[in-house]
């Protein structure tokens, strides 16, 4: 009798403490599911360019704490004009910033093909696409982030892992600690050199100018991209909004900055620009590119934009890849969580796209920049047969990649 009392007690005893301990089973779950968003990985961006900022807005609308490191003091008015084709405008459009590009920007709805003498080779209507100042489109980014996410001044000098985690210094001294770290600091990235080790970019053998003229001359279409072949040289034009045009030239030829010379008795257009767009703000750089390289990163790095897969200027798709990278990592780190398989996935689904725009870019701008008298007839008479349902579907290639979907 007094052992089946003082067994029962003990039971007693028992199922109080278990009822106690009731509150904390069910609290300290709940309590730690509303702290989970508080702990989200943070990720280290080095670069704050368009590629850098993308992938920083597509992080954050993730709900990854994604902040930006640039070398710069300040990010300045400067650069030229960036084509927003439609590939990379969907990417926009997901992260509700169209309507705001678009204010800033100039439509194009068809791309037409003239000779030196502003002769019509070929046209082609195109899905709407739009071209805008470079400033004009990182303010925009820029303004989209918090500000105490971009970290200016901020010269990358070296990463190291350590963990699950990336340490990396800059040249102030500074130095900071993250669950991953994105290299998205242009083709002369630092972070490429520490990773790869390649040496510098390919030089493809000629020179781009690049400019915005503050008005629009007369003759120059609206809505339009232009494109004017010559021997060894060609000439674009397109409109960037807000009553400026903006235009490229490219030579074979490196030794000189007197576009007026170079580009003599080509048609009036042409001039036209180069004339009212003042030289200072000029940019003059070689055509360069990579080949592909598999490796875009180790551990809990990876590599975006210019600063894995370069690409010549020539199909405008260096900027619109690397908005395409920014959309296709965030997906990947949502499906796959904070991990490095999200990074190797990134990069297996980029990895064949990137190269063959690449690729498609620089045999375009070769053809472009051809100099022999019966190479350059063929090419015109190639441009003049192409029936436009054929130049859409060629570009539709391009156009048509949606990173939102990508499997």
């Amino acid at each position: 009798m007094f052992l089946a009392t003082k067994g029962h007690k003990r039971h007693t005893r028992q199922r109080r403490k278990d009822i106690l301990l009731w509150p904390f089973v069910i609290f300290v779950p709940f309590v730690a599911f509303l702290w989970q968003p508080l702990l989200v990985a943070r990720i280290a961006i080095i670069g704050g360019g368009i590629g850098g900022l993308t992938a920083a807005l597509a992080l954050r609308q993730s709900n990854f704490e994604a902040e930006v490191f640039e070398q710069a003091p300040a990010l300045l008015d400067v650069g030229a004009a960036i084509a927003i084709w439609p590939n990379a405008m969907r990417v926009f459009e997901q992260l509700q910033l169209s309507d705001k590009i678009i204010e800033k920007a100039g439509v194009m709805e068809e791309i037409q093909w003239l000779d030196q003498d502003g002769f019509l080779i070929n046209r082609a209507s195109i899905p709407r696409a739009v071209a805008l100042h470079r400033a004009d489109l990182q303010a925009t980014l820029l303004h989209s982030l918090p500000a105490e996410s971009i970290h200016l001044d901020h010269a990358f000098v070296s990463y190291r892992q350590h963990g699950n985690k990336t340490i990396a210094t800059f040249a102030n001294g500074n130095s900071v600690e993250a669950d991953f770290l994105i290299g998205a600091d242009g083709i002369h990235s630092d972070v490429r050199a520490q990773l790869i080790k390649d040496g510098d970019p390919v030089f493809r053998g000629y020179t781009v100018w690049r400019g915005i003229a503050p008005t629009i001359p007369s003759l120059i279409p609206t809505s339009t991209a232009v494109e004017i072949h010559g021997r060894g040289k060609r000439f674009g034009i397109g409109p960037v909004g807000l009553g400026r045009v903006g235009w490229w030239a490219s030579a074979n030829i490196s030794d000189t900055d007197d576009l007026s010379s170079l580009f003599a008795g080509w048609c009036r257009p042409v001039l036209d620009l180069i004339e009212a767009t003042p030289k200072k703000s000029v940019l003059k750089t070689p055509a360069l590119d990579r080949e592909p390289n598999k490796t875009w990163g180790d551990g809990r790095m990876t590599l975006l934009g210019d600063a894995i897969h370069p690409t010549t200027p020539n199909l405008g798709q260096g900027g619109c890849l690397a908005i395409e990278d920014a959309l296709v990592l965030a997906r990947c780190l949502k499906r796959y969580g904070a991990t490095e398989e999200a990074l190797r996935n990134y990069e297996r689904l980029r990895f064949k796209r990137t190269a063959a725009v690449a690729k498609y870019s620089r045999y375009y701008g070769a053809m472009g920049q051809w100099e022999n008298v019966w190479a350059r007839g063929v090419r015109r008479t190639a441009l003049a047969l192409v029936p436009e349902s054929i130049a859409r579907s060629l570009m539709q290639i391009v156009f048509d990649y949606d990173a939102d979907l990508v499997a």
